[in-house]
C-alpha cells in the first residue's frame, strides 16, 4: 500500500491509500504545458447510450446488439469499468445489462433524461474558472466530466494526475448549480496538482524525519477546505449557498465545532510527530477526519483559509495553500491578531509547526 502523497487532495489520498501502486507518488504531476488554463468538457456518451436503450424499451422496441456495443464501447463506460477494476470492485457487462434492463431504472428514464439535459446546459469550464482563481499562476485545469447512469450512487474523481476525470452520478435531486459547485471543488484539486507543491517545499518535506514527514503530508488534507472556499467563490459566500437546506444546516453545525476539531487534529499531529502512531493507526485516525464527505479536514481547512484570506488577501492564501504547512502558521498569526484580549484563540502547537518546518525552533 502506498503512503500519503505530499500535499495530496482527498481524491489523491484515497487513491494512494486504497489502490496498490496507484498513488500520486507513483506518477509525476501533469506539467502546466502551453494549452489554455481551463479546458473542461462534458462527456455524456455512457448516459446517452443508457437513455437510448431505456427509450427503446419504453416504445416496446427491440434493443439490439448495436445498442449494447454503443454502451459498452462508450468512453464513459470503459473508464468507469477501469476504475472499478482498479479498486477491486466487481464490474461485469452482464451485471450492468441487468441494471439497465431493470424495472427500477425504467421508471426513472424521463427524470434522468431531463436531468442530463439540465446539467449539460451549463458550461463546465465556468467551474474551472472559479477554481483557477484560487491557484498559483501557471495552474492548468484540463478535465472531462462524465455524468453517468450506474448502479452505485457515488461520484468520484479518477486518474487525477494523468487524464483527470470527474464522474457524477446522474441524480435528478441535484440542481445544476450544485453540480457546478461540486465540479469546481474537484477541479481545484486537479489544478493544484499541476503546480503544487513548490519544488523547494517538496524537497523540504522529503528531508524531514519520517514521523514529522507523515504529519506534514497529512496536512495536505486541508486542501479539501481550500477547495470548498474556491468552489463557493469567496469567503463571503456560504459554502452551501446552492445546497439543500439540510446540507447548509449540517455545515453550520460542523463549522461551529471547528475550534474543538482543530484541537483534536493538533493532538493527531502531535502524536504523529512523536512517533506514537504507526502507518496503519495513522491512516485509520486520519481518515476519520474526512467524515461523511464533510469532516474536519473540510471545516477546519475552510476556517483557516477564510481567515487567512480575510486578513492578508487571496494572494497570500494561494501561496500558503500550495504548501499547507505554511497555512497553519499563517492561521496562528491571523488568529492571534484578531483574538479578543480575554479569549485566547485555538492555535496549532508550536512543537508541531517546528517539527514540520513551518516555524523556527
Amino acid at each position: 500500500m502506498k503512503t500519503l502523497s505530499v500535499f495530496g487532495s482527498c481524491a489523491l489520498l484515497l487513491t494512494a491509500l486504497v489502490v496498490p501502486d496507484a498513488g500520486a507518488s507513483a506518477v509525476e504531476s501533469v506539467p502546466p504545458g502551453d494549452g489554455p488554463a481551463v479546458e473542461v468538457r462534458f462527456v455524456t456518451d455512457e448516459a446517452d447510450a443508457v437513455l437510448a436503450i431505456l427509450g427503446k424499451r419504453a416504445k416496446k422496441e427491440a434493443v439490439t446488439e448495436d445498442d449494447w456495443r454503443r454502451l459498452f464501447g462508450s468512453e464513459g463506460y470503459k473508464r468507469l469499468a477501469k476504475r472499478e477494476s482498479e479498486i477491486g470492485r466487481p464490474f461485469k457487462d452482464e451485471d450492468f445489462t441487468g441494471f439497465v434492463l431493470s424495472d427500477a431504472l425504467a421508471v426513472q428514464a424521463g427524470a434522468l433524461a431531463d436531468t442530463l439535459a439540465r446539467w449539460t446546459k451549463t458550461d463546465p469550464s465556468a467551474a474551472g474558472r472559479r477554481a483557477v482563481v484560487y491557484l498559483p499562476a501557471g495552474a492548468r485545469i484540463h478535465a472531462k466530466v462524465y455524468p453517468v447512469i450506474k448502479p452505485k450512487t457515488n461520484s468520484f474523481v479518477f486518474e487525477v494526475k494523468t487524464d483527470p476525470a470527474i464522474f457524477l452520478y446522474l441524480d435528478p435531486a441535484v440542481s445544476p448549480e450544485k453540480i457546478e459547485n461540486t465540479v469546481a471543488h474537484e477541479l481545484h484539486h486537479v489544478g493544484f496538482g499541476t503546480v503544487c507543491p513548490p519544488a523547494a517545499a517538496k524537497a523540504e518535506v522529503e528531508k524531514l524525519p519520517p514521523a514529522a514527514r507523515s504529519a506534514a503530508e497529512w496536512m495536505g488534507a486541508f486542501g479539501e477546505g481550500i477547495a470548498v472556499l474556491a468552489a463557493a467563490g469567496g469567503p463571503e459566500i456560504h459554502p452551501h449557498a446552492v445546497s439543500q437546506a439540510a446540507e447548509r444546516e449540517r455545515w453550520d453545525r460542523d463549522v461551529a465545532r471547528a475550534t474543538a476539531d482543530l484541537l483534536e487534529l493538533d493532538r493527531f499531529f502531535q502524536d504523529l510527530v512523536a512517533g506514537k502512531l504507526d502507518e496503519k493507526a495513522a491512516t485509520e485516525k486520519g481518515f476519520t477526519f474526512f467524515g461523511d464527505a464533510q469532516g474536519p479536514w473540510y471545516t477546519v481547512g475552510w476556517t483557516m483559509a477564510t481567515l487567512v484570506e480575510k486578513t492578508w488577501g487571496r494572494d497570500r492564501l494561494i501561496a500558503d495553500a500550495c504548501d499547507t504547512r505554511r497555512l497553519l502558521a499563517s492561521y496562528n498569526e491571523a488568529a492571534r491578531r484578531g483574538a479578543a484580549p480575554d479569549t485566547p484563540p485555538a492555535l496549532w502547537s508550536s512543537a508541531v509547526l517546528v517539527a514540520v518546518g513551518a516555524a523556527r525552533p
